[in-house]
Parts: C-alpha cells; structure tokens; sequence
C-alpha cells in the first residue's frame, strides 16, 4: 500500500531523514563524540544538537510560523504562541548510541492546540520509517502497521523502561517490573521510548509502560498507536499521557490489563515523586 504524504508529515518525514543520515555517519566513529551529562545518567552529544538544528531549520524553512519544542532547546526556537508545535527528539536513545547498541531513533510530532496530528519516528539503524497523520492510519515503510490482537496479559511480550534520572522511584518500579514479569510472557527494555512506541504500533509489542518520561519522549508514538488501533493513557487509563510523565500503551484489552495491574503502586509513586529532590 503507498502512503500519500500529508504536507506536513512530508516535512516531518523530511527533517527526519536528514537527522537520521547525521547519526548514521556519527556512528561510524563513536569514540571520537563529545559527550555531556546533563543530570545524572542523561547525556547529549553534539550529534543530539546537530540532529535536533538541522531538523528545526528544515521545518521552520518551510513553516516559519510555527512553534518548537525540542528536548536540547527547549521552546528557544520558533514562534512562541502559534497553534502548531513541534515536538521534536533528535535523538532518543543517546546513551544506547554512545555505547554503540543500535536502538535509538528520530521523534518528531506536530500537535495542533495541544492535539498530536502529525509523528514520525525514524530508526536510522535499520531505515525503518514509522508515520501516522490523525485519522489516516499509520505505518512502516509505507506498509499499514496495527496493534497485536492478543488478548490477555499472560501470553504478550510487554516493553518497559528504567526510571533513570533519579532514584525516586526505584523501589516501586523494580516492584512493578516483578509483578509484570510473572504476569506476562516476557519484559523487555531496550532504552529508547519513542522506538518502543512505535513497535507497539507495530505488533512487535503487546504493551508498553514508562514513568518519567517528557513530551518528545512521547508524542510521536503516542499518534502511531492510537492509529493503529491501540490505546495510550497514563498509569490510570486517562489522558495525561503527553506531559504527566507517566505511559501505558497496548492492545484495547490488554491495556485495560496493565492499567489493573499497575493500579495498586499509582500512590505510591505519587508520594516518592513529591518527597523527592528536585533534580537538576
């Protein structure tokens, strides 16, 4: 099946492409990057900030008009009260591709007061292209990608991430992974969101669960599942997903599933969350 552009995903996809070519020739000689640490176990090299300039020059040529939210420049780019923002990571992964493990990706997504109608997430290690524009499906590599049809938690391989910024939530969360890993068929956490967004949307996936995690982290997969045919909230099933912080993505009945699992730690995450230290 071809997939015709919508306009604005043509950028998208565009910006992506070329960031994703910047990453690839980095990649070629690792130990050559400079690396910074931002906060504790989060880094940015000049290839983040390569990628996030070029994919924000390419979308403001072409809609100057709008607005920019990106992981390295924050909101220092673009008109300041447009409608239309992009929210853009250059570079998911970084710790991954500074380590030379291949799973990483480009996220860009387009919100329109404050709704996701445009993403991209871009795998430049295996030239995989996921799309999706709100209200026409999404895809890979211009194949019409959908959600697994399994059912029940028991038989589904479930994606997960570390809470790495900070140790607030540790305890809880190596809780949780238990609980899902005795429940479940299988957890994995390959260290790259956006991606495990995307393979949710894919059928690679059943599930996917997060906490602590930004708007660029998910935006772009948040649009791929819902198009294709999966469900996103936060930890109780509602729909502050994009900046809450917290994420459940998966089958129609299988997020209904983790959102029950994962109900009796919800509290307890919110008191580690507010008696810890703000981190920097």
């Amino acid at each position: 099946m071809t997939q015709t552009l919508h306009p604005m995903l043509n950028i998208a996809v565009k910006a992506a492409r070329a960031a994703g070519a910047l990453i690839n020739r980095a990649s070629l000689d690792i130990e050559k990057l400079q690396v910074q640490t931002k906060s504790t176990n989060d880094f940015v090299t000049e290839v983040d900030q390569a990628a996030e300039q070029a994919i924000i020059e390419i979308i403001l040529q072409a809609y100057p008009g709008h607005g920019i939210l990106a992981e390295e420049s924050g909101r220092t780019m673009g008109a300041k009260d447009s409608e239309f923002v992009w929210i853009i990571d250059p570079l998911d992964g970084t710790t991954n591709f500074i380590h030379g493990f291949p799973v990483y990706c480009v996220s860009i997504a387009l919100a329109h007061r404050g709704v996701v109608t445009q993403g991209v997430i871009y795998d430049p290690v295996r030239n995989d292209l996921f799309t999706a524009t709100r209200g026409r499906g999404a895809f890979c590599n211009d194949r019409r990608i959908r959600v697994s049809k399994r059912a029940h938690l028991r038989d589904c391989l479930i994606g997960t991430g570390f809470p790495f910024r900070d140790g607030s939530y540790l305890d809880t969360y190596l809780q949780m992974m238990k609980v899902m890993i005795q429940q479940t068929a299988g957890l994995r956490r390959p260290g790259a969101a956006a991606l495990d967004l995307a393979y949710v949307a894919a059928g690679f996936y059943d599930g996917f669960f997060e906490i602590g995690l930004n708007a660029w982290d998910v935006a772009a997969g948040s649009l791929l599942v819902l198009e294709a045919g999966g469900l996103i909230g936060d930890f109780a099933g509602e729909g502050d997903y994009l900046h809450g912080g917290q994420v459940i993505a998966a089958t129609p009945k299988v997020f209904a599933e983790i959102v029950q699992t994962l109900a009796p730690f919800r509290a307890r995450l919110v008191a580690e969350r507010a008696a810890a230290p703000a981190v920097r």
